[in-house]
């Protein structure tokens, strides 16, 4: 049994189709990553999921029960970091973490980790910058060492040193057995710890697909340096498309079997090959075209 299920899911603002009709699994255990550039629906699939806002049609599930007939229950074991943190600025961060200590139960995680992300839990929230907000609401929701984790952004405003902590915090928690979902637009964020990911564009889930897979997608630039004349309908292929072309050069792009190029390059003499494999970001790109 998944640990969230969303079968169907549809929510709508007037005319605007935020999040149509998607469906996706999260198996236990997993890191989830849920792709997507700013509007694409991320944020309103997490709110539904947190049962903050109700979709037009479409089930959820989280660890089997329905996420809107069993909300209350369910908050008790997600862990939950929202896009926009919601911090009382006359509190300060123990503050805080007492108050959560006295809804779900003492523990000494919060220590542990205030003490990993170099965080001062005796200052006033007006007083935090933008990034110790992030370590506090981050503390918040770990605190309690959920089952499920559902982050916005989680390293949202941090420095590289910090985000590094972050994700061995989450591949930590991963290890005990928790189910991490993830909403992001740094690739390389989601390339090095999450399993799967889900790329959403306007509203619509346009692949789910795992790290590795989405990887191995077969994207090449390739840049030639012809040592004679050459002809441009020689490269005209169905998968190939010409970026620039001078008398001497070309530099192509091609999606899917590189060979048929290949085989068509033996015929000329070159001064210089290289062939790119596309990285994550330029597979992430091709998707939105």
């Amino acid at each position: 049994m998944p640990a969230i299920e969303v079968k169907n899911l549809k929510k709508y603002f007037g005319n605007v189709k935020a999040v149509d009709d998607i469906s996706f699994s999260v198996e236990k255990g997993e890191i989830f990553g849920f792709l997507g550039p700013n509007g694409a629906g991320k944020t309103t699939t997490i709110r539904c999921l947190m049962d903050f806002i109700r979709p037009i049609s479409g089930k959820i599930k989280i660890l089997g029960l329905d996420a809107q007939t069993n909300s209350v229950d369910l908050k008790a074991k997600i862990g939950y970091l929202p896009s926009e943190p919601r911090l009382y600025d006359n509190w300060t961060g123990k503050d805080h973490i007492l108050f959560i200590q006295s809804i779900r139960g003492n523990t000494k995680e919060a220590k542990d980790l205030a003490e990993r992300l170099d965080f001062e839990p005796k200052i006033k929230v007006r007083h935090l910058s933008s990034g110790n907000k992030q370590k506090l609401s981050l503390i918040l929701a770990l605190m309690s060492e959920p089952e499920i984790l559902i982050m916005d952004e989680p390293t949202l405003g941090l420095d590289p040193l910090l985000q590094n902590t972050i994700y061995k915090i989450l591949k930590e928690r991963q290890k005990r057995g928790c189910t991490i979902f993830m909403s992001s637009h740094n690739l390389s964020e989601v390339e090095r710890i999450c399993n799967r990911v889900g790329i959403i564009r306007k509203g619509k889930l346009v692949a789910t697909e795992s790290i590795e897979q989405l990887k191995k997608k077969k994207i090449y630039t390739i840049i030639i340096s012809f040592d004679q004349t050459y002809s441009r309908d020689d490269f005209r292929f169905k998968q190939s498309k010409i970026v620039s072309a001078t008398p001497d050069t070309m530099i192509l792009n091609i999606k899917g079997d590189i060979n048929p190029v290949i085989r068509k390059l033996g015929q000329y003499k070159l001064k210089n090959l290289e062939i790119k494999r596309a990285n994550l970001e330029e597979i992430f790109l091709e998707f939105y075209k």
